[in-house]
């Protein structure tokens, strides 16, 4: 089984995640920049942020057989703050960097004005610089939260093709499969999305334009949540085919617009190898018996 799991917050998560998920069969992620669990205070800390994540998190990635995208953008959260405001006009120079594959996490927390108005900025941005976008649905008042983003995507002029509507579940799947745009799901150990609901949603709606994804984070989260709503679906009788249409294909044509995925193998990895633990001497990072 292979994994592109399409929305991963790696920054947080342990090298033995890594491990874990390697043997577990993900070879790709995007890892969309987001709210660090405490207020951003300056700019600077977005871009000491940005610069980990296309540069560090993407090397510490392939050390672990893992290609590693991501995502930039102001948070929807941090958007109500006055002083993270000044990260918008960071976002252009960053989104021309190569593995960054759309803009993102946006959308909607509190719905409240200033959110629209970073919300409306971002997604011209993407339109224009030729990015798809990830946006992030609120955690209160889903429903109307989804609606009111979709209102606001069918204003930018935007394709909706080019933006996934993240974090669903069953009272906003069929508002979102109707707009046009990609359906993301974040499978979750007691919140949000499991493994047998996102399998009932797939028999509904079928696996077009769907993304599963495991939103791992510093909260209480699982980084393998791909892999096992991948069984799930085998188990529940879905082919093979459909699995990999799931968990591989659609991320990669969903982030394929960008033109920027790498996903030819980590040089020093084969399919048939466990993926063997790093140390690190001095400024160097070593791959167990591969160093």
């Amino acid at each position: 089984m292979r994994i592109f799991d399409p929305h991963i917050h790696m920054s947080a998560r342990t090298t033995d995640d890594y491990v874990a998920m390697y043997e577990s069969g993900v070879r790709a992620v995007v890892e969309p920049s987001f709210w660090l669990g405490q207020p951003r205070t300056s700019v600077g800390s977005f871009v000491d942020y940005f610069d980990a994540l296309i540069g560090w998190e993407r090397f510490r990635a392939a050390q672990y057989g893992i290609r590693h995208h991501c995502t930039i953008g102001l948070n929807p959260k941090e958007a109500n703050d006055p002083r993270c405001r000044e990260a918008l006009a960071v976002l252009p120079r960053y989104l021309a960097k190569d593995g960054v594959v759309a803009v993102g996490e946006l959308g909607y927390d509190s719905m409240t004005p200033e959110e629209d108005e970073v919300f409306v900025t971002q997604l011209a941005l993407a339109r224009d610089v030729g990015l798809p976008a990830v946006v992030h649905t609120p955690h209160r008042d889903k429903a109307a939260g989804t609606t009111r983003t979709l209102d606001v995507v069918r204003a930018s002029g935007i394709g909706p093709e080019r933006v996934v509507v993240d974090h669903l579940n069953e009272t906003t799947v069929r508002e979102v499969a109707e707009s046009g745009a990609w359906m993301g799901f974040s499978i979750y150990p007691d919140t949000k999305m499991d493994e047998r609901r996102m399998v009932a949603i797939l028999r509904e709606y079928g696996t077009e334009r769907m993304l599963v994804n495991s939103a791992a984070d510093w909260g209480q989260s699982d980084p393998l949540k791909t892999r096992k709503t991948g069984q799930a679906m085998l188990d529940a009788g879905f082919s093979e085919h459909d699995v990999d249409v799931v968990l591989w294909q659609n991320p990669v044509a969903f982030y394929g617009q960008s033109g920027r995925l790498h996903l030819d193998p980590v040089p020093g990895f084969a399919e048939d190898e466990p993926v063997a633990p790093a140390t690190f001497e001095g400024n160097s990072v070593l791959r167990g018996a591969r160093a």
